[in-house]
Order: structure tokens, then C-alpha cells, then sequence
């Protein structure tokens, strides 16, 4: 039946027509967004896998600048640790010397008096952001567990968390001690604690430290005890502070492994997101181009379809 008041061949044509420009919408914003997936009402399950996982790579990112400033601290203490072994190498071979007989103690002592005051200059320029790792760290009662930045966790439950690494300035436990000087408890350097700063006993003489360390003092009936006791004390001051020094590049590696896991991390999770929700260009390109053709076909049908009632007029000319 032809009828003038409802054309269905018009109707069909402009629902494929109004189909394929909703097509047409989504493809051209999948090309100009590069998105697959651009919100939650495209796949809720993928969109929101892809939110969590950006939230944390915006968490490594912050992980990665921690972890280069906690590189940097240790650096630091551990330059400055490494600088004070050197000149407290130089006060041991300065001791062995004065132990030959007729030698200048008091030239020697003026020698060791200079290596004294660098090491001084060392702790006390040691300090990165305000944190000094090898001096006035703690006092000399309590130890200070300081931590740096190390990684960040999420579990399978979801939770989250930051994973840390530790390192304890000790200036007082004998044998464990890790600051050269201790603190004065108003965030001055002690130079009467830490390493270089603990005294040891002296036969017939005061007890000395490495910083208050003075082989001009020694009696000549006493000078043969006192110069293996100095030797010890200073002995004793290097096996520390290499053990300090140790500890710190170890945590060092560490923090350099972490940054190189991290890095690679967070390229993993950019291309797991990047599965989830990127469009394949490619498709979505020969798809428009579909939906294209597709449209114009279906613009054109729908003209047919208009135009084909027209020829009802031809049966009412004369």
C-alpha cells in the first residue's frame, strides 16, 4: 500500500542513518581521544583497572623522586664517610711514624692536629637538605633509626602502603657506632661522642679520643704503651667507620636497584593500561572510513525514499 501520510521506506532509512551517525560519534571520539575506553560507560571493569593503576603510577612517580632524594643523602654521608677514612688513614701512618725513636712527636703532632680539624670540617659539612648522616645525628644516649623512601605496595586486598629502608646514627654503642661525632641535643655536633669522639683508656694519661688525640703528652717510661694504645684507638675508629661506610653503600646498591625496578615498573603499567583502554588506530581509521560510505549510502537511500512518493502526483495530472 502507498500511502502520502506514512512512508516506512523513509522511516527504515532515516533509523539506519540516525544508527550509523551514533557509530560515527563513538568512532571519531575512540580516533581523537586515542581511547578505547575513555570513560566508565564504555567498560566500567577496564576503566576503573585503568583509574586504580594510574593512581599508583602517579604514587611511583613520587616513589622515584624519594628514592633520588634518599640516593642523594646517603651520597652525601657516604662521600664524607669515605673522605674521613682517608684522613684518619693519614693520623694512623702519622702514630706508626712517631713510634720510631728520635722522630719529632711535636712536628707529627702538629700534622695530626690539621688531620683532626679536616675531619672536623668534614662531619660538619656532611649535611644534604638538612640532615647530616655521619654527624649530630642523635645524641649520646639514643641512637636515631632514619629511613629513606624505598617502594610503594599495593596488596591483593587492595591496601597500600610505602615500603622504607633504615639506618640507625649511633653514636654510643660500642663496636656498632655509625656517626663520627654524636649530637649535643640542640642539633649542634657533639665532638665528645660518635667514633672519632669516644675516648679509650691511656696508661698514666688522660683518656683520648682521635679528636683529642696527643702524643706529645706521653711520659717516656709510659711512651711504648702509650703509642700501641693510640694505635689501637685509631685501629679501632677505622674498623668502625668502614663498617658505617659499608652499611651505607650497601643501602646505596640497594636504592639504585630500586630505581632501576621502579622505572621499569612503571613502563609495565603504562602498557597494561595501554592494552586495556587505547584504541587500535588502525581499526578505528578503516572503520570511520566504513561508517563513512555508510552514511552516505544511507543519505541517499533516504532521498530514494522521499522522492518515491512523489510519483503519486503523476496519477492525479490530466
Amino acid at each position: 500500500m502507498t500511502s502520502i501520510l506514512t512512508n516506512n521506506a523513509a522511516m527504515a532509512a532515516l533509523q539506519t542513518l540516525r544508527s550509523l551517525d551514533s557509530k560515527m560519534q563513538d568512532t571519531q571520539g575512540r580516533v581523537s581521544s586515542g581511547l578505547r575506553v575513555g570513560g566508565a560507560s564504555d567498560n566500567a571493569a577496564y576503566w576503573s583497572i585503568a583509574t586504580t593503576m594510574r593512581s599508583d603510577n602517579m604514587a611511583l612517580s613520587a616513589v622515584q623522586d624519594a628514592l633520588g632524594l634518599g640516593a642523594a643523602k646517603i651520597d652525601t654521608a657516604y662521600a664524607a664517610m669515605s673522605s674521613a677514612i682517608d684522613v684518619v688513614k693519614q693520623i694512623k701512618a702519622k702514630v706508626v711514624a712517631a713510634t720510631e725513636e728520635g722522630v719529632d712527636k711535636s712536628k707529627i703532632q702538629e700534622e695530626i692536629n690539621q688531620l683532626k680539624e679536616q675531619l672536623r670540617s668534614i662531619s660538619e659539612s656532611a649535611s644534604f637538605s638538612g640532615q647530616n648522616w655521619i654527624a649530630g645525628g642523635d645524641n649520646a644516649a639514643t641512637p636515631v633509626n632514619v629511613t629513606v623512601v624505598s617502594g610503594f605496595l599495593r596488596s591483593s586486598t587492595g591496601a597500600v602502603s610505602v615500603s622504607t629502608t633504615g639506618y640507625k646514627l649511633d653514636a654510643s654503642t660500642p663496636g656498632e657506632m655509625t656517626v663520627l661525632y654524636g649530637s649535643n641535643g640542640a642539633g649542634g655536633i657533639e665532638f665528645t661522642t660518635g667514633i672519632l669522639g669516644t675516648t679509650g683508656t691511656f696508661t698514666n694519661v688522660a683518656a683520648q679520643s682521635v679528636d683529642t688525640l696527643d702524643i706529645t703528652l706521653y711520659a717516656t717510661a709510659d711512651m711504648q704503651a702509650n703509642m700501641k694504645e693510640a694505635l689501637d684507638l685509631v685501629e679501632g675508629a677505622l674498623q668502625n667507620m668502614t663498617s658505617a661506610a659499608a652499611a651505607l653503600g650497601s643501602i646505596s646498591m640497594r636504592i639504585g636497584m630500586q630505581e632501576k625496578f621502579v622505572a621499569s615498573l612503571t613502563d609495565s603499567i603504562d602498557s597494561g593500561i595501554g592494552r586495556l583502554v587505547d584504541a587500535n588506530m588502525n581499526e578505528e581509521s578503516t572503520r570511520l572510513k566504513a561508517l563513512q560510505t555508510q552514511q552516505q549510502l544511507a543519505i541517499q537511500s533516504l532521498s530514494i525514499a522521499n522522492t518515491s512518493s512523489e510519483s503519486i502526483l503523476t496519477l492525479f495530472r490530466q
